[in-house]
Formats: structure tokens, sequence, C-alpha cells
């Protein structure tokens, strides 16, 4: 009869003392994942605007946050966005004077400045600009909170998180940015009058007729629409990348670095599209 106090056999002695390490996903299943990690994340992005536009509509109204949120994103980036409208406008006006002069073209300076403003440099500028800087801290701020338990206590007051903290940000992007878009137009403007006219020697009103001649309202507003959309996509996935953050310190910067370039992906691919729409080309 076997000793009942006998140790009980070691597995792993029996199998000469090793032991099968839990095997990790495989290389398929890591591409697989890469593969699909981009839909995933504009399901999750589309989940949000629905639960964005839902809470949007329905009681409490907090004006007093859509008017913070609209001071932060539009007042704050003031600066920033006109300096960068400045000296855009001031080295495109620098670039084309001399390139047309080659063609004896340069009395079209004006009206080339002006449309590329109006229907691409301004928004897409402008959107960067705010991505980079308002984008950036809201995703920290939001973060912040989902990793110190704030929003959970907003929850445990009956608060809707989505309603409070990320309604009024994508409420002010869509307002602010295209107000920011026309602010850069017009200084980007202003700094491509002074280098062709004061620097490169072109006539003041050659390059003011020829901009007022070539550039209607639909270029405007293409470019004003275009801001609207970046502006509401940047706050979308700022607030979206902080809500969802884990991790404590580290994982909010990691969030905020994912905001940022998301952003400016968004940003660009969203040019492309809304400009084959507007313009009627096959995406």
């Amino acid at each position: 009869m076997a000793d009942a106090t006998a140790a009980p056999v070691d597995p792993d002695r029996e199998q000469g003392g090793k032991k099968e390490e839990p095997k990790g996903p495989g290389f398929l299943e890591r591409g697989l994942e890469t593969l699909l990690s981009p839909f995933a994340e504009l399901g999750v992005l589309a989940r949000m605007l629905f639960d964005t536009l839902f809470w949007a509509v329905r009681p409490p109204y907090r004006f007093r946050l859509l008017i913070e949120a609209a001071e932060f994103i539009g007042v704050g980036s003031i600066f920033i966005v006109g300096l960068t409208g400045f000296f855009t406008g001031a080295v495109l006006g620098l670039q084309l004077v001399d390139g047309f002069r080659q063609f004896g073209a340069q009395s079209q300076t004006g009206a080339v400045v002006a449309m590329a403003m109006a229907r691409e440099i301004g928004p897409v500028f402008s959107a960067l600009m705010v991505s980079s800087r308002a984008g950036s801290a809201m995703t920290t701020e939001i973060g912040s909170m989902r990793v110190s338990d704030q929003i959970n206590a907003l929850m445990t007051m009956a608060v809707n998180p989505i309603q409070y903290l990320i309604v009024p940000r994508v409420l002010a992007g869509i307002v602010m940015v295209p107000i920011l878009t026309m602010l850069f137009n017009i200084i980007g403007m202003f700094g491509a009058y002074l280098l062709s006219v004061y620097v490169m020697g072109i006539d003041p009103g050659v390059f003011v007729g020829r901009a007022q001649w070539i550039v209607d309202v639909p270029d405007v507003v293409q470019g004003l629409i275009k801001a609207s959309i970046f502006g509401a996509t940047i706050c979308l996935i700022a607030c979206r990348q902080g809500f969802y953050a884990s991790g404590g310190a580290a994982g909010v910067g990691r969030a905020t670095n994912r905001a940022v370039v998301h952003s400016a992906v968004a940003i660009l691919a969203l040019d492309y599209v809304v400009t084959a729409v507007v313009l009627g080309q096959g995406l």
C-alpha cells in the first residue's frame, strides 16, 4: 500500500523539469489585430459621436461649460493661429513671386495666395494648430480625470460624463475653428501683401484686385465647412483618447500623443474627402 504521507508528484519534475510557458499571440494574430485596429478605432469614435449628438439635445443645457470651452479653444488659440498665418502667407507670397517671375505672371500672386488660403491652407493649418494646442490639453485634462476616478465620481452623482465633458467641447470646436480659420486667412493675406508689395515690388492694386477677382463666396464657404468638420473631429478624437485613458500618468501621456497623431491624420484624410465631395469628383 502506498504511503499516504508521501509528497505529491511534481508534473514538471516528471517531464524533466520543463515547464510549458503560455504562448502569446502568433504572428498571424498580431498582424490581423494591427490590420483591424483602425476599424475598431473608427467604431469607438462613431459610438462616441452618436452619444454626443444624443446628449447634445437633451437637458440640462450647460451654456457656461460651452462658453468656457469656446474661450479655451478659440481665444486661447488666437496667438498661435495668427502667428502661423502671418508667416505662412509671407513665405507663400515670397515663393510665388519668385516662381511666377520666370513666366512673367507675378501679378497673379494675390489671386493664388487668396485661393489657397480660402480653400486649403487656412482650414488645414488652423486645425493642426488647434489640435496641437487645445486638443492635446483636452486629452490630458480628461485623461487625468479618468485615472483619478473623477469621471466615476460624476457618474455616481448622476451626471452623464458625455454630456458634461464632451458635448461642450465638440460644439465649441465646431463654432470656433471656422472663426480661427477666417483669422488665419486675414492675417495670412496681410503677410503675403507685405512681402509681395514692400519686399518683392508687386503693385498693391494689382495684388488686391486679382485676389478679389478670383476668390468668390463659395471658395470661402468651402474652407469654413472644412474647418467645422475639422473642429468636431479634433475635439472628438481628443475627448475619446482622454475618456478611455488608463495606466496612470504614463497612460495619459500616451493618450495625448495618440490624440495629436490621430487628429493630424484625420485632418489630412478628411481634407481630401471633403474636397472630392465639394468638387464632385470620385473618392
